[in-house]
């Protein structure tokens, strides 16, 4: 373990740390955030009600939009001369979701990702080839940081060049790879295409993450690659990587719960549910200080798992993701909405509002298209003019999204209209 103190503590010297953090929390949002003192204010809750952890019950939900209202930092708590690392998620209208950290956070964040990387057996002997893509994204400098932070040696690999990876993989001897597992099972397509042999590497661990997957696919990726693959769940507004991650057991996901507070709750009615009953899963930070927040509804659908596991940790443990309560898809580890697509699509002339996106899955890479109706058949009378066409919708679409899609013209009415809700998402991928 990496912080066996902490990570093996009885329950009630777990919950008197989580109320400690949880009172300096909201004290310090109410003072610091004006959104959040006025949604406090409207609840009828101060900081000086916070007197046991039930009591978080009396706090508001924090969404999504929220941040998104306040873009870009008017949810910090923090002033800007404390803040050293900024990044964001993408978002529906193109604003992203930002958020910021201190150097505190950053050494929290630190030791959240080393926890994980411990419990999936990683150590200072290690070599981590990282092929997150580096940026605004959360993934790829988390992980890299808690791997400085036990000792392993780490190599910024970011993503795609899969030929260059393996080439990387077979000659440093990298025993961790950093990814999400469709680009994982890509790469090792790759590599038994190139003719190497796992026995040719010294891959031992998957630390795997920012996207959703099967049992089924776990079961791909070890056979395939000859290892242990693991996964381990954050996103950007709760801090990044590191706020849960599976041990050798492959038990359910050990929430580091001294900074995190989970709840899991009814997605309509937002009722709290008992343990071990399956709902929408609820974050709360404590410990940050750039961005805390309270009660995020995170949309994954999940149930906590509170029984002992074989490893010895007593944190609790949260369930494979099943799905999320939203209609937000991910796409090779990219968060994507349909209303950004739309976003794109109604500010383009010659373009009509009927569109489809279809996603597939060729070999174990996720690709997206978007079906875009004309608004006037006449200009399929001009190659020039549709490829043109084609090429702004693509640049624009990748510019919003961060990736890129593929874009199909159709004729006009030729995309089937609804009278009720229109079925925008085609997913291919079951």
């Amino acid at each position: 373990m990496w912080n066996k103190e902490v990570e093996t503590l009885p329950r009630d010297k777990m919950e008197e740390i989580q109320l400690e953090r949880l009172k300096d929390t909201v004290k310090r949002v109410y003072e610091n955030v004006p959104f959040y003192r006025n949604r406090l204010d409207e609840a009828g809750v101060s900081p000086d009600n916070i007197k046991s952890l039930d009591d978080i019950r009396r706090i508001p939900f924090t969404v999504k939009d929220d941040l998104r209202e306040n873009y870009p930092f008017g949810m910090f708590a923090a002033p800007m001369k404390d803040i050293v690392r900024i990044h964001a998620s993408s978002g529906t209208t193109g604003k992203p979701t930002t958020v910021g950290y201190t150097k505190a956070d950053l050494e929290l964040w630190s030791e959240c990702v080393a926890r994980i990387i411990a419990m999936a057996g990683g150590t200072c002997e290690d070599i981590a080839q990282i092929a997150f893509g580096y940026g605004l994204f959360t993934g790829a400098f988390g992980l890299h940081y808690g791997l400085e932070k036990i000792g392993a040696a780490v190599i910024p690999m970011s993503s795609g060049n899969t030929e260059k990876q393996i080439m990387i993989m077979k000659d440093y001897q990298s025993t961790i790879l950093v990814s999400t597992p469709s680009y994982a099972m890509h790469m090792v397509e790759v590599m038994e295409e190139l003719g190497v042999k796992k026995s040719e590497l010294n891959l031992k661990i998957g630390l795997f993450g920012a996207e959703g997957s099967t049992e089924e696919m776990r079961a791909q990726l070890e056979k395939r690659w000859g290892i242990l693959a693991t996964e381990n769940y954050g996103m950007s507004e709760l801090i990044g990587p590191g706020v849960s991650g599976e041990c050798v057991h492959k038990t359910g996901m050990h929430i580091n719960e001294d900074y995190f507070i989970p709840e899991i709750i009814d997605p309509d009615t937002g009722e709290v549910l008992k343990d071990g009953e399956t709902g929408e899963l609820v974050i709360t930070t404590i410990g940050k200080q750039g961005i805390p927040l309270l009660r995020y509804r995170t949309k994954d659908i999940t149930y906590l798992i509170k029984e002992p596991c074989p490893c010895g940790r007593t944190t609790t443990r949260m369930a494979k993701i099943q799905g999320r309560s939203d209609d937000m898809l991910i796409i090779r580890g990219v968060n994507v909405f349909p209303s950004q697509v739309e976003s794109v699509l109604l500010g383009i002339e010659h373009i009509s509002p009927h569109y489809q996106l279809i996603v597939e899955r060729e070999g174990f890479i996720d690709k997206l298209k978007v079906v875009v109706e004309l608004e006037d058949s006449s200009l399929l009378e001009s190659f020039a003019q549709l490829e043109k066409l084609e090429e702004t919708i693509k640049h624009k679409l990748h510019t919003v999204l961060g990736l890129s899609a593929k874009v199909e013209l159709a004729e006009p009415r030729t995309i089937e209209r609804f009278t009720g809700k229109a079925k925008r998402v085609i997913d291919l991928r079951k």
